[in-house]
């Protein structure tokens, strides 16, 4: 099961980076005289949408919108996260009750709640969205960064390198972040279903990618007028999406099973 979400992750990374070449058609050529046309039309192999617009080709050229905000926000949040959480679980004291407290009040809000405050805030678009859920999707992070330095800092070997003359500095780069990243790595890719579900959700309520660009969640809003009688211009993004969250939820799964086998079993 982790093999084949990898594939299709694999799949997703050929399309986005291969688009151009691999979309049949222009995905912003519009072509009213035949809009709304079923799956399975000459030249349409997903049909079209309410412009005339080939949906197999947007969806391909969206794949791109929805790669560059999952590579941004995997990168963003978890590097914010360990900072927090390293910080907090070494200092101690003060400095680990109010950075803790602060992680506890954006743990507090869900979020696409509080996405949404920071994208009303900030203003549409793809960057602004990137930004949003990253600062909604750090303080899982710093939560296990946290936990794993309270366990780390303990330990014999922090006590010996101490002895050697190590500052704080040096023993939470090269001891402690190195220990973290396993647990961030799984929850990484935990996490990305939920991002891409958020930055839809985004895109949706037309806060994300602006139209006229092909981003998946901003498909669906376009086609939810048409849902009864045109099924396939809302379904089609959506299986994307599905497919796509599917494939980061086993693979994440998977590398859990590899990287911690104790919690893939008890799990």
């Amino acid at each position: 099961m982790a093999m084949g979400g990898l594939i299709i992750l694999v799949i997703l990374v050929v399309i986005a980076l291969a688009a151009p070449l691999l979309a049949p058609m222009d995905p912003f050529a519009q072509n009213l005289a035949g809009r709304l046309r079923p799956p399975g039309t000459e030249g349409h192999l997903l049909g079209t949408d309410s412009l005339g617009r080939d949906i197999l080709s947007r969806l391909i050229h969206g794949s791109r919108i929805t790669l560059y905000i999952v590579a941004l926000v995997a990168i963003i949040a978890p590097i914010a996260g360990l900072l927090v959480g390293t910080i907090a679980g070494y200092a101690g004291g003060f400095i680990d009750v109010v950075l803790m407290r602060i992680t506890d009040i954006f743990l507090a809000f869900p979020k696409l709640v509080l996405a949404l405050a920071f994208v009303s805030a900030l203003g549409a678009g793809i960057e602004n969205a990137v930004i949003a859920i990253s600062l909604t999707a750090w303080p899982p992070y710093a939560r296990i960064a946290r936990a794993e330095t309270l366990t780390i800092r303990s330990s014999d070997f922090i006590s010996a390198v101490k002895l050697q003359g190590a500052g704080p500095l040096r023993i939470i780069t090269k001891h402690i972040w190195p220990l973290c990243i396993s647990s961030l790595i799984i929850r990484v890719t935990l996490d990305m279903a939920g991002v891409i579900l958020t930055a839809a959700g985004l895109g949706f309520l037309g806060l994300g990618a602006q139209p006229p660009s092909p981003e998946w969640g901003a498909m669906i809003s376009e086609g939810r007028k048409f849902i009864l009688d045109h099924w396939w211009v809302a379904t089609m993004p959506g299986l994307a999406i599905f497919t796509v969250s599917l494939a980061f939820n086993l693979l994440g799964d998977g590398l859990r099973d590899v990287l911690d086998p104790k919690e893939g079993k008890s799990g």
